[in-house]
């Protein structure tokens, strides 16, 4: 199985590819859209649209923007949106991130788990910046080290103990960067934990409901190792931080 078809049938249950519960989701999208009853909104990394199914569902006056390279992501994103009656209002794109242009700049950016799509967090804030309007605001979602990570850690994450920093420090670098969090969430460990069973459990269950699928055994020997990797290797230790970001002087 390729990684985009586990990926897909991993957020069956969790559409938003991240640790973050319904609520936190919500209370982000609220500050992120606040006094703004028209805007549009990009999505750098999209999937299959749920932060911005979920933003144009709440906002009648905002249009949206989805880029993403899995085109089976997009379609689903598409169908949804059709049954929300929001089909007019978005477009989604096949296309990988970096290579999305535009004439007209976004009220809000949003690249909440993708950021290596552009080689980190630091590379995502100067793309961002190029595609924000004067005011706009980048919810931006990232990795941090909750506390000094194992070897299981780095072995489970198949990372580098450089790819992240503390909390503290990766405030400091997006601060040094010219931005200030205006909002933000840390993901709690319930939120980890609810995740990573919805993720691992989703995938387990559909190799379970499909027994004579080609990829069954594929998909349940994926779900067992990255239940493995979590359990045994960088739960406790791998954070994750959505700050909601404004530039410093843009107005």
């Amino acid at each position: 199985m390729d990684r985009q078809q586990i990926s897909r049938l991993a957020h069956a249950h969790h559409p938003i590819a991240a640790p973050l519960a319904d609520e936190s989701v919500a209370r982000l999208l609220d500050r992120a859209t606040a006094g703004t009853e028209q805007g549009r909104a990009l999505d750098l990394g999209c999937g299959e649209g749920a932060w911005l199914l979920r933003t144009l569902a709440a906002r009648p006056g905002w249009r949206a923007v989805g880029v993403d390279l899995d085109p089976a992501a997009l379609t689903r994103a598409r169908e949804t949106a059709a049954a929300l009656g929001v089909l007019r209002r978005i477009g989604l794109h096949h296309l990988d991130a970096r290579e999305f242009t535009t004439k007209e700049p976004f009220d809000l950016v949003l690249c909440v788990g993708a950021t290596h799509a552009f080689g980190g967090l630091l590379p995502t804030l100067a793309r961002a910046r190029e595609l924000l309007a004067p005011g706009g605001r980048l919810l931006v979602g990232e990795g941090f080290w909750q506390r000094e990570p194992s070897r299981a850690a780095l072995d489970g994450l198949g990372a580098a103990r450089e790819e992240f920093a503390d909390l503290a420090t990766t405030t400091d670098r997006v601060l040094a960067d010219g931005w200030t969090p205006v909002s933000g969430h840390v993901s709690t460990e319930q939120e980890w934990d609810d995740y990573e069973f919805s993720w691992t459990g989703s995938l387990a269950g559909w190799a379970l409901d499909h027994p004579d699928h080609p990829d069954a055994a594929a998909a349940r020997e994926a779900a067992d190792r990255h239940r493995a990797e979590w359990l045994h290797g960088y739960r406790g230790t791998l954070g994750f931080v959505t700050y909601l970001l404004r530039r410093d002087g843009s107005g």
